[in-house]
């Protein structure tokens, strides 16, 4: 690394772009996904880069950055290829709802904002811990959450996790802790037998078809099906472990699991 803390830094997903805005260090981000894009006007403000699982690497070290953040080993290639240029890189892996509260707090180490970055994380459990407390008694709705659709896949640990805190039961959650995709591919009779009460889907880039979700051999009676409860969640808001999450997106889960004892004032995230 160049200089500590970075003055320079490189974000090749969208959780650390966000956590270092919310931080108050977006001065710092001098290279971006071309997934990011909260908040708004950060795809306007800074340059675009990188893909996920390609990065225009000459571009990156024109903007001669102290660190490059990267994600999960789909980015490996990535990874390698700076290494090889003499590139600093810090590379997060978080899975789950602890991982995600962890990277804000490495993160805002590395900025040297540890107290802000302990206040973000701490206010988001606080948060979690009041909806589990709210919910805890409730009759819980079984979901199912589909990653994908072709082939199916359920979802990761920290979606599994946040239908936890809001209220429901995630129906594979024996496959959540699989990180990857592969490995949580589940068949249509799986589904079928599992009989979720709501459907919540969200296919990375592709636009969610309730219709054809419906429409799937069998699905006639699965209670989702019956009774209309097929809900899409956009990607950039439940599938970036970061505060997206943590925030609009559980505040998704929450609508669409429409438990009655949650108060959406109350327990609505303000930042």
């Amino acid at each position: 690394m160049r200089t500590f803390p970075p003055e320079r830094i490189v974000c090749l997903t969208e959780e650390t772009v966000e956590t270092l805005y919310l931080l108050g260090q977006q001065a710092r981000i001098v290279g971006v996904t071309g997934f990011a894009v909260r908040p708004a006007g950060v795809r306007s403000e800074k340059p675009r880069v990188a893909a996920f699982t390609s990065a225009d690497i000459p571009k990156i070290m024109a903007l001669k950055p102290d660190v490059v953040l990267t994600f999960s080993d789909l980015q490996a290639d990535i990874v390698a290829a700076l290494l090889r240029e003499g590139m600093t890189v810090v590379a997060y892996n978080q899975r789950d709802l602890a991982g995600i509260m962890a990277m804000i707090r490495q993160l805002g180490a590395l900025v040297g904002c540890t107290e802000q970055a302990e206040e973000l994380a701490s206010g988001y459990e606080m948060r979690l811990q009041h909806l589990r407390s709210q919910v805890k008694d409730q009759g819980r709705l079984k979901v199912y959450f589909e990653e994908w659709d072709e082939p199916m896949i359920s979802g990761i640990h920290w979606v599994s996790e946040l239908i936890e805190v809001a209220g429901g039961v995630d129906v594979f959650a024996n496959l959540a802790c699989e990180s990857k995709a592969k490995d949580r591919i589940v068949q249509s009779a799986d589904v079928i037998a599992a009989m979720p009460d709501v459907i919540i889907a969200s296919w990375c880039g592709k636009k969610v078809r309730p219709e054809k979700i419906a429409a799937r051999p069998g699905w006639d009676v699965i209670p989702a099906v019956v009774e209309g409860r097929i809900v899409e969640i956009k990607s950039p808001l439940i599938l970036q472990p970061g505060p997206a999450a943590l925030t609009d997106g559980l505040d998704e889960i929450i609508t669409a699991l429409d438990i009655g004892c949650l108060n959406r004032n109350e327990v609505r995230f303000v930042e």
